[in-house]
């Protein structure tokens, strides 16, 4: 399914309301007397509210890109402005701190706690931003339910397939309602199906909620989902692309349980 009709390429012009900066930004590692580029110079934005796909082989410093943006891994060399914030030079703590209030993340690999049930690992995040018991459980609920997954919120980890666990860790970055998204590879576990579902609803959480989501994948067709497309290799942006896109009928969600829950959420006290 191709969900756009048009792609324009526009490495010169900035978005209007940019929520990521990156400005030559290095990552060099040392491997005995030799000296790896794993970043060469990168820079670009990423304007909010846009869905942006970060496309490169294996090698291709995608996903040291992506640890240098979620402030993983401090570059050697460059700026990266979050939200208006410098992140490149502060403390573990301070970057903790960051991330709690600003950014969610869509792993790979789950990154599951096994001892909780689904239920409690998509309300974990919301307890460290000070929210009720009764607050998290309700938005943790509806998160579940949003990614099909009624049927499993007391399952734990173990008791779950692969995608129903990357489900899980989908709810789990999109309940506390971030600014940024990083997402690695988040189809990677899921059959077709569940992984077009699941690109439609993180289309739509980015369209109607204005939050920045950046994907990397080496996936040609996930990329297309993307509003702007970032490729990478050797360490370098080959291209950065936006997309005019026409949405058609065949674009739109197929599914409605997978509507937003917040369309009808009522805002409790968070204290």
């Amino acid at each position: 399914m191709d969900n756009h009709l048009e792609m324009t390429e526009n490495t010169s012009s900035k978005p209007k309301d940019s929520v990521i900066s990156v400005k030559n930004l290095y990552k060099i590692y040392k491997l005995g007397e030799e000296r790896v580029r794993a970043l060469n110079g990168v820079s670009f934005e990423i304007g909010r509210g846009e869905f942006c796909a970060i496309v490169g082989t294996s090698g291709s410093g995608k996903s040291t890109l992506l640890n240098m943006l979620a402030g993983l891994e401090k570059p050697t060399k460059g700026e990266i402005v979050l939200e208006g914030t410098h992140i490149e030079n502060k403390n573990e703590n301070q970057l903790v701190a960051f991330r709690r209030q600003h950014i969610g993340f869509i792993f790979q690999a789950y990154d599951l706690l096994p001892s909780l049930t689904a239920l409690e690992n998509v309300a974990l995040p919301l307890s460290f931003q000070g929210i009720r018991r009764k607050e998290r459980n309700m938005r943790a609920n509806k998160m579940l339910d949003m990614v099909g997954l009624e049927k499993y919120k007391k399952h734990k980890p173990t008791q779950m397939s692969g995608g129903q666990q990357q489900r899980v860790g989908m709810a789990r970055a999109l309940v506390v309602r971030p600014d940024i998204i990083f997402a690695d590879e988040p189809t990677g576990n899921l059959d077709s199906v569940t992984s077009e579902e699941m690109m439609h609803l993180m289309q739509n959480v980015v369209r109607k909620k204005g939050q920045t989501l950046v994907m990397v994948t080496h996936d040609d067709h996930l990329a297309s989902y993307a509003d702007r497309i970032i490729r990478i290799q050797d360490g370098k942006i080959l291209s950065n692309t936006l997309v005019q896109r026409e949405e058609t009928e065949k674009a739109k969600k197929p599914d409605d349980a997978l509507q937003d829950p917040d369309e009808e959420k009522t805002v409790a006290p968070t204290t």
